[in-house]
Formats: structure tokens, sequence, C-alpha cells
């Protein structure tokens, strides 16, 4: 069943310390004051998930990686595996951010790696899509994206495509103070549901929760989330303030 799903990720951020205190914040709101009908999800570095999994209420928290190995296991320093995230308690991994994209090079052939692995551990992933400034000004947005979801998750099965969620990130509008408008939003949304509905059937659309990515906050949240095809945030850096981060759980 299609969920409401707002995700913090906290990227490079916050010591242990700091984020099991944050983590506990946001848990203490959402059991108190939080939307029943929201699936909450907190994407902290690696080195937090243990805790942060301990200091959450499981039933109403769920806790994510922000990154997995592309390999199971071996001689592979410094890498996390799906397997010793789901051993953490962690429930969702991010999976292609832009960021990752960027800065580490991640392909497509990379990111399948990731998918199979994470799926295989009972994982859920929440798959990045995006396009950057200067394609959003060529126009050629929409055939950029698809071809992201081509090469990856247009692979999987019905019944893999079912399992995970689909986050949409205008590049162009992460950590820059500029949001896209409600309806290029919307629109990109649309688009990829219809795509899915293409390439599946439009039952498994209306199935697959469709989050949007880009410095979604709580002035604009009520009214991006109003949208009928926009599932949700993935939150960065609302989600490192407890209450900002529960007014845009609440937006809904």
């Amino acid at each position: 069943m299609r969920k409401k799903i707002v995700a913090g990720n906290w990227k490079c951020n916050t010591t242990v310390k700091e984020g099991v205190e944050l983590a506990k914040s946001v848990n203490e709101l959402v059991l108190t004051r939080g939307a029943k009908d929201v699936v909450v999800v907190l994407g902290t570095p690696f080195t937090h998930l243990i805790s942060v999994v301990d200091a959450v209420d499981a039933n109403r928290v769920n806790i994510a990686s922000q990154n997995c190995a592309a390999v199971a296991k071996g001689a592979y320093t410094g890498e996390v595996s799906a397997a010793m995230i789901k051993s953490t308690g962690a429930t969702y991994v991010i999976i292609g951010h832009s960021e990752r994209r960027e800065y580490y090079h991640e392909n497509s052939e990379i990111l399948n790696k990731k998918l199979a692995l994470t799926l295989e551990q009972g994982l859920t992933p929440i798959y990045c899509c995006g396009e950057a400034l200067a394609i959003r000004e060529a126009g050629t947005q929409n055939e950029f994206v698809k071809q992201q979801l081509d090469e990856t998750i247009f692979l999987l099965p019905t019944e893999q495509l079912l399992k995970l969620v689909i986050a949409y990130e205008p590049i162009w509008a992460i950590g820059t103070g500029v949001t896209a408008s409600t309806q290029q939003a919307q629109d990109m949304l649309a688009f990829i549901r219809g795509l899915i509905a293409a390439k599946y059937n439009a039952e498994v659309a209306k199935e697959i929760s469709i989050l949007y990515g880009g410095s979604c906050s709580p002035a604009n949240a009520n009214d991006l989330f109003s949208q009928p095809d926009i599932d949700g945030g993935l939150i960065g850096g609302a989600s490192l303030k407890s209450e900002d981060f529960l007014a845009i759980i609440n937006a809904y």
C-alpha cells in the first residue's frame, strides 16, 4: 500500500552523542505529537546506526543507512555491507543520492549491485534520481530521469520494485535554498509514476511511494504534500532540527 513517508538525511553531520540526542528528541515528538499515518525515517551516519536504533521506538521511527557497499563482503577496507546494516536493526538504505553520484562517481552499474544486495537483506531502498541545473535549463530533465530509471530500478521484476521507495532530487535545489516550484515537483513525480505505469502497470504505479527531495521545509511542505503524486519528502537540513522535522511530518 502506498505510504506517506518523511525521511531525514543527516548526511555528514552530528557526532554519535549528538545524533542520539537528536533521535531521542525526534522520537519523543513523533510519539506525542506526530501524525500517526506518516512513516518516519532517520538516515544517520554508519557510526550512529546501532545507538540510534536503540534510542527510538521502532514502531514509529525507522532508521536508514545513507549508503551501503556494492559488495557483500571481503577485502574492501572501509566499506559497510548491506548485511552489516541489517545487523544494526536499520530497515532502510538510501541508494543513489546525488552526492554519491557526483562526489563518488556512482553509476548505474554500481547502484544495481547495491540495490540487489539491499533487497536480498530485506532492507527497503530509498532510490534517488534527479537532474542537475544544466539539464533542467536544457529542458531534457524527463529524458535524463527516465534513463536513470531505465538503467536501474526498471530492470527489477514487479515484486522487487514494489519493495522500494523512489526519491526525486532536483540537484539544483539541494542545499541551495532554491526549491523547485510545487508544480515542477508534481510534474516530475507524475512523470515518474507514468513511467512506472507504462513499464509495469497502473496498479503498480499507484502502490509505489515517490518522495520529493529538494529543500523541503516547514514553510513549503504542506503545499508540496498536497499534490496528488508527492508522497512525502527526503529531508536534508531541516531533519537536523527536531521541531522543524516534526512540522514537516505534520504537514499532512
